[in-house]
């Protein structure tokens, strides 16, 4: 079966958006991209992730053909693509419709450099503009908001998260929704302070070249306990 490891994976971390509070029901969506084939993994429309198989996942190719699969690919698979076509550093995107994430972009407000954490996606976290859900202009502006960053908030949405690898993807996608979760409960009490520029651009560069991208937030927190 075309990019069976991927299909597999995409089953799998369907079912965690579930298990991680991430999203309900059949919402949010992800893929995997295979640059040895060109083509990518996307999770299919409205089939209970608990029942999905990998059979199930669609392949695509970058011109958003289907080449494999009996099913309806996600309705937001062009969110997924503009990506893969588009930047060589993205091979997983996992899109969510996280609670917190979510009331920012219903606020149309992206997320500021509330906590260091927020460095897993870049300095911060921006809003793109609102268009319906499985449109081109949705890719488009969720593609354009997410320049230099690993991720974006779609406005009235949810949130969309890329990197190298679904592991990472995924990891961003949980990390930023907690920073959102604390940046939103902070705000119902008083004013949040916002860490500088300067210590976002040392952050950024610390989890580049000194962290990766690979490890957790646990591990992360881990190795900072230890230097203490």
């Amino acid at each position: 079966m075309l990019l069976q490891k991927e299909r597999e994976d995409v089953v799998r971390y369907c079912r965690m958006l579930v298990e991680r509070g991430l999203t309900k029901g059949t919402g949010g969506n992800i893929s995997v991209f295979g640059p040895d084939s060109g083509y990518f993994a996307v999770s299919p429309s409205g089939i209970d992730y608990f029942e999905m198989q990998p059979e199930d996942v669609v392949i695509m190719d970058l011109d958003g053909n289907i080449v494999d699969g009996e099913r309806k690919p996600s309705s937001e698979h062009e969110l997924h693509r503009v990506f893969y076509a588009g930047r060589d550093d993205i091979h997983a995107v996992v899109h969510t419709h996280s609670t917190y994430c979510t009331v920012l972009g219903t606020l149309r407000e992206g997320l500021p450099a509330s906590s260091y954490l927020v460095a897993f996606a870049g300095p911060d976290v921006r809003c793109a503009e609102y268009a319906s859900y499985g449109t081109p202009e949705l890719a488009m502006n969720a593609y354009q908001s997410m320049k230099d960053r690993q991720a974006v908030i779609l406005a009235n949405h949810g949130l969309v998260a890329g990197a190298g690898d679904l592991k990472n993807a995924f990891n961003i996608a949980e990390q930023i929704e907690e920073c959102a979760q604390v940046y939103v409960k902070a705000r119902s009490i008083g004013q949040p302070v916002i860490l500088s520029e300067e210590e976002m651009e040392r952050m950024v560069a610390s989890f580049r070249d000194s962290y990766g991208q690979k490890k957790s937030r646990e591990e992360i927190l881990s190795e900072e306990t230890e230097r203490r």
